[in-house]
């Protein structure tokens, strides 16, 4: 069965002013099915955005990008802009990380949204504006206050407002980027628990970007974890909690705080990802890895399969009585 998006090899780079070039996402290979949940998962830097941003078609003029992005099958990527735009909104929709920045803030969140239908040969007219009206009922905004300005509205509004939009074109896959940055804990639970019932409700596929574990946890099925560009473990979500093999994702998931195991200690990662923008030998995490040894140095590890529906980029799942986790 074709899957619903798979993102194959994708690799961007930016050109960088003094002639190099920063690789800033490297041979990613990921996809979600019909109805389900992936969480993309690392620190800042690790090139999550990037990725999104690259299936979506918005990369600055800057980036460059090659790969394939299958949208039942076909390459969205293949045919540039041209071949993107019918699917973007359409297909495949994103909620942007902090809605005050996405969201235009001399135009009402009303207008903007019924541009987006409008634009798409959804509708036009009054009925444009009356599914608008439903768009923001649908997320818990009562239909009077699409006359309101984004800056008349609270964070957590702003938010709904913007997965309003993102829904106003039926999309088949929703991208989150960082859905609850900058909101208070109480407001992060209500749009995370909004996200959950949506996807159930329409059916939707989810690829949540975040570096917050606690929340791919409870939202997503499976998840992959990004370092330096690469996706260096991917599997269940269950798995990667309780059976990581490689020592990065084991680290987050210690660096997390867990209020169920209020006793353990949080021990941070030490040290920063690596710059992008000169070569990297080795394994990219060796110079923060407890675990490493002699290969790490030299060869660097590929992406391969550790168990069933797991895969890893570890030199220790070559040794398995020293595998991670």
């Amino acid at each position: 069965m074709t899957a619903l998006l798979q993102v194959e090899d994708l690799h961007v780079w930016f050109d960088l002013q003094d002639g190099g070039e920063l690789h800033a996402v490297q041979g990613v290979s990921v996809g979600v099915e019909r109805g389900e949940r992936l969480g993309l998962v690392g620190e800042s830097g690790c090139g999550k955005t990037t990725t999104v941003l690259a299936l979506m078609g918005l990369l600055p003029p800057s980036a460059s990008a090659s790969g394939r992005v299958l949208l039942e099958g076909t390459d969205v990527l293949a045919g540039g802009e041209a071949s993107m735009r019918p699917h973007r909104w359409s297909d495949v929709a994103i909620v942007f990380q902090g809605a005050m920045n996405a969201l235009n803030p001399v135009r009402t969140i009303g207008s903007q949204i019924v541009e987006a239908i409008e634009l798409h040969g959804e509708a036009g007219g009054k009925a444009a504006r009356a599914q608008t009206g439903e768009l923001l009922e649908s997320v818990g905004i009562p239909a009077a206050r699409a006359s309101r300005f984004p800056h008349e509205l609270s964070g957590g509004m702003r938010q709904r407002a913007a997965i309003a939009m993102a829904l106003s074109c039926h999309p088949k896959v929703l991208i989150a980027d960082e859905p609850t940055t900058a909101l208070d804990v109480m407001v992060q639970a209500q749009i995370l628990e909004l996200l959950d019932s949506l996807c159930r409700d329409f059916g939707l596929a989810l690829i949540l970007v975040t570096h917050d574990l606690p929340v791919v946890a409870q939202l997503c099925d499976h998840g992959a974890v990004m370092y330096a560009g690469e996706i260096v473990e991917r599997g269940l979500v269950d798995t990667l909690y309780h059976a990581p093999r490689h020592p990065y994702t084991r680290l987050l998931f210690a660096a997390t705080p867990d209020l169920g195991h209020e006793t353990e200690e949080i021990v941070s990662i030490p040290g920063a990802p690596p710059r992008l923008d000169q070569p990297l030998v080795g394994c990219p995490f060796r110079p923060r890895c407890d675990s490493a040894f002699e290969p790490c140095a030299t060869s660097r590890p590929l992406l391969r399969r550790v168990a069933d529906r797991h895969a890893a980029a570890c030199h220790l799942n070559d040794r398995p009585s020293q595998a991670p986790g």
